[in-house]
C-alpha cells in the first residue's frame, strides 16, 4: 500500500511526501482509515513502528474538515515524558505544515509563562504531560469541555511512572462524546482495564508484538567482567565504531558515571535522565541529533521520545530486569527498514536477565569474542543472606583479557541489581 491509497487531503499528502514517506507502516495502514472515519482505536505497538503518524495524520485530517469557531482546544494528546511530547508536537508540525491548525506542547520543569501565552491565543491540538496539564486546568487556563479527539499515548509507561491516577483525573474532565485513541507498547491488566473503561467499540490492532525484534537489527552479546565495562565501552568507541551511539544505563547515577568516563577519554558524550533540567535534556538531545555529541547515555524513561531514523548503534551497558525493555531499547535503531546494531554487555549479574531476554525474543543472541575484555566463563557473584556482596569475587577462567589491562581488584565494587543467589555455587553460562 502507498500513502496515496489512504485518501488523505492534499495539504497532508504534500507534507508527508516532503518527509519522504511513501509506504505506511502496518500500524499506520490499519489505523488511519478507521480513525479518519471516527472510530475509537486501541493500538498495541512497540517503539519504532510509526504510531505517532498513525494518530497524528488522521487527527489533522479530521480537524481540518470543520473550521473552529473559537479558540478552544479540540484535540488532546497525553503522553508521559517531556521528550516524547516534544517529539510528537514536532511531527504534528511537519505533517500539518500546510494546514491552518494551531498546535502546542506543554510540560513541566520550565516556567509556564510562554506556554500560558500561547494557550490564550488559541490552540487546536495540545500535546501535554499529565502534571503540567492538571496544573493549567487547576488555574483555569485550560478547559477540556470542547475536546473532540483524545489520545492516550504510551499508556504502559504512564503506569510505570505512576501517572495512572492523573490520567483518570483528566479523563473525568473530558466530554462524553469524543473520539478516543489509545496506544500502548504492552497491555498489562491494569492498562487493559483502563482501555476498556474509556473506549467505545474500538478497532483493535496489534502489530509487531513486544516479544519480537526487527530483523534488520544485528544483535550481539559481549561477555565482560563488571569492573571492565567502562573500559570495554571506551575501547569499542575508539576502535570499532565511528558512528553515533545511544547507550542505555539502568540508573541515573550510572548514566552520569558512564558519561564522565567517556568524556575523560575525549569522546563527546552527554547524559540524559530525570534529574537533568528540561533545558539540559533538550539541549543534549538536540546535540546528539545534530551530531555535535557523538554518544548519548540515557535511562529508559528519558529515552522515550528519542526518535532518530539513522541511528546505527545501541549499547546496553547492562540489561534491564524487565525483559520487554530490551526490545524497546534496541528498537531505537534499525528503523524504517534501515540496518541497526545492538550490543549488550553481560557480566555475572546480568546472566539471569540475559536468559529471560532470550526466552522472550525466542533466540540466542550471538556472542562476540573479538574484544580484549572477553571472558569465556562468567561466574555469578555470591551474595549473603542480607543481599550484600561477599568480600571476594571468583575469578574468571580461560580469559583472553590481557593481564595488564588495569582491571581493579575483585570485590572492590559493590554489586547492584536484584540477582538471586543460585542454588549451585558454580552457576555459570558456558558457551
Amino acid at each position: 500500500m502507498n500513502f496515496t491509497d489512504l485518501n488523505l487531503i492534499d495539504p497532508i499528502a504534500k507534507a508527508i511526501q516532503e518527509q519522504g514517506y511513501t509506504n505506511p507502516t502496518p500500524i499506520q495502514e490499519r489505523s488511519i482509515p478507521d480513525i479518519v472515519n471516527g472510530r475509537d482505536f486501541l493500538g498495541c505497538a512497540q517503539t519504532g513502528t510509526g504510531k505517532t503518524a498513525a494518530f497524528a495524520i488522521p487527527i489533522l485530517q479530521n480537524l481540518s474538515k470543520n473550521k473552529p469557531s473559537n479558540k478552544n482546544i479540540r484535540a488532546l494528546i497525553l503522553t508521559p515524558t517531556r521528550e516524547l511530547a516534544i517529539q510528537i508536537e514536532e511531527n504534528i508540525k511537519a505533517y500539518g505544515k500546510y494546514l491552518p491548525l494551531k498546535h502546542l506542547v506543554i510540560f513541566g520543569g520550565v516556567k509556564q509563562g510562554s506556554q500560558e501565552t500561547a494557550l490564550r491565543k488559541g490552540v487546536d491540538i495540545l500535546v501535554a504531560t499529565p502534571g503540567r496539564l492538571l496544573d493549567f486546568i487547576a488555574q483555569g487556563i485550560i478547559s477540556l469541555k470542547n475536546i473532540e479527539i483524545f489520545v492516550l499515548d504510551e499508556a504502559d509507561r504512564m503506569l510505570d511512572m505512576g501517572f495512572v491516577h492523573d490520567v483518570k483525573r483528566v479523563i473525568k474532565l473530558l466530554p462524553q462524546r469524543r473520539q478516543t485513541l489509545f496506544f500502548s507498547a504492552t497491555m498489562p491488566s491494569e492498562i487493559q482495564k483502563l482501555a476498556d473503561s474509556i473506549l467505545n467499540n474500538p478497532v483493535k490492532v496489534e502489530v509487531t508484538p513486544v516479544s519480537s525484534t526487527a530483523e534488520t537489527i544485528n544483535q550481539s552479546v559481549y561477555f565482560v567482567e563488571r569492573d571492565d565495562k567502562l573500559d570495554l565501552l571506551t575501547h569499542i568507541l575508539k576502535n570499532d565504531i565511528a558512528d553515533s551511539v545511544l547507550v542505555f544505563s539502568r540508573t541515573k547515577h550510572g548514566a552520569d558515571k558512564i558519561a564522565r568516563k567517556l568524556q575523560s577519554s575525549s569522546i563527546s558524550t552527554e547524559a540524559i535522565h530525570g534529574n537533568k533540567s528540561q533545558n539540559a535534556r533538550q539541549n543534549a538531545l538536540n546535540n546528539f541529533k545534530s551530531g555535535k555529541t557523538r554518544v548519548l547515555v540515557a535511562t529508559d524513561i528519558a529515552a522515550r521520545g528519542i526518535d532518530i531514523d539513522e541511528l546505527k548503534y545501541v549499547v546496553n551497558f547492562e540489561l534491564s530486569d524487565v525483559s520487554e525493555t530490551y526490545v524497546h531499547r534496541i528498537g531505537r535503531t534499525g528503523r524504517a527498514g534501515a540496518e541497526g546494531n545492538s550490543i549488550s554487555f553481560v557480566d555475572g549479574l546480568d546472566l539471569l536477565n540475559l536468559k529471560n531476554t532470550e526466552k522472550l525474543i525466542g533466540m540466542k543472541i550471538p556472542v562476540e569474542k573479538n574484544h580484549p575484555f572477553h571472558t569465556d566463563n562468567l561466574v555469578a557473584q555470591k551474595r549473603d543472606s542480607n543481599n550484600k556482596p561477599s568480600q571476594g569475587r571468583p575469578q574468571t577462567s580461560n580469559s583472553s583479557r590481557p593481564q595488564n589491562s588495569g582491571s581493579k581488584k575483585p570485590g572492590t565494587t559493590p554489586a547492584v541489581g536484584g540477582f538471586k543467589k543460585p542454588k549451585n555455587k558454580n552457576f555459570t553460562r558456558k558457551k
